[in-house]
């Protein structure tokens, strides 16, 4: 199974850095949205993270970072999870508090799928803002990538 989420989180990882690239790429055609979705996408990958082994300050679920900082965020929660995946049991429980204070228990298991269902939620957005603004949406499908 550890394996199996190495897999979908190099997958995740690899289109990340891909939409960015457009993003820098393409500054006068990428929407404010776009921009927005892609880093909520990299906050919540990162505050998951910390919930599971708290490494640095937390940023905000929809806390704006400078485009040209947005693929080294993305390489150090790729790295974070890979450690996380070395580190722990994915049926180990991990108690936490949501944005709201409310408190929470799930297992590293679930947490991980959530963060990868989540990402890959938010990347089909960025693909209809792309086309709404004259950019090509990447394919991203798991699917197509393991091909």
């Amino acid at each position: 199974m550890k394996t199996f989420f190495k897999e979908l989180f190099e997958y995740g990882h690899h289109f990340n850095q891909k939409l960015v690239d457009v993003i820098i790429d393409n500054p006068e055609r990428t929407s404010e949205k776009a921009e927005k979705l892609i880093n909520h996408i990299l906050n919540a990958h990162q505050i998951w993270n910390n919930r599971i082994n708290p490494k640095q300050p937390i940023f905000g679920v929809w806390e704006l970072h400078a485009v040209a900082d947005l693929k080294a965020i993305d390489q150090t929660n790729y790295e974070q999870t890979l450690q996380i995946l070395d580190k722990f049991e994915l049926t180990e429980t991990i108690n936490y508090s949501n944005s709201k204070e409310q408190t929470f228990s799930n297992s590293i298991r679930d947490i991980l799928f959530h963060v990868v269902n989540h990402s890959t939620y938010h990347r089909g957005q960025i693909a209809t803002e792309f086309k709404h603004h004259g950019l090509e949406p990447l394919v991203t499908d798991y699917i197509f990538y393991k091909r």
